[in-house]
């Protein structure tokens, strides 16, 4: 069993940061592939970055450049730095994780860019 708990969400303007964490807990995380989703008001929940357990990085088209994914198996957690915030990527981040058969959610955390 995993636990995940994301963190650092808030409200900023537009071309400001943000970093978010997610903090695993249980047997095995370092193993586990953690992706970010995010859903927008009345939108589909849509993959944002992934880092594998070696620590390899996937990005969407739309957040590639401006945000940055990186993982501390030592403290379990992975960080989802996110740079130059536009009003679009306004939405609540899921942190996921998956390995093999299992995979668990986080409850989320809402970020809103707004001016």
């Amino acid at each position: 069993q995993v636990q995940l708990v994301e963190s650092g969400g808030g409200v900023v303007q537009p071309g400001e940061s943000l970093r978010l964490s997610c903090a695993a807990s249980g047997s095995g995380v370092s193993a586990y592939v953690i992706s970010w989703y995010r859903q927008a008001p009345g939108k589909q929940r849509e993959l944002v970055a992934t880092i594998t357990s070696g620590g390899r990085t996937l990005y969407d088209n739309s957040v590639r450049g401006r945000f940055t994914l990186s993982r501390d198996n030592v403290k379990n957690t992975v960080y989802l730095q996110m740079n130059s915030l536009e009003p679009e990527d306004t939405a609540v981040y899921y942190c996921h994780a998956r390995r093999m058969l299992n995979t668990y959610w986080g409850q989320g955390t809402q970020v809103t860019v707004s001016s």
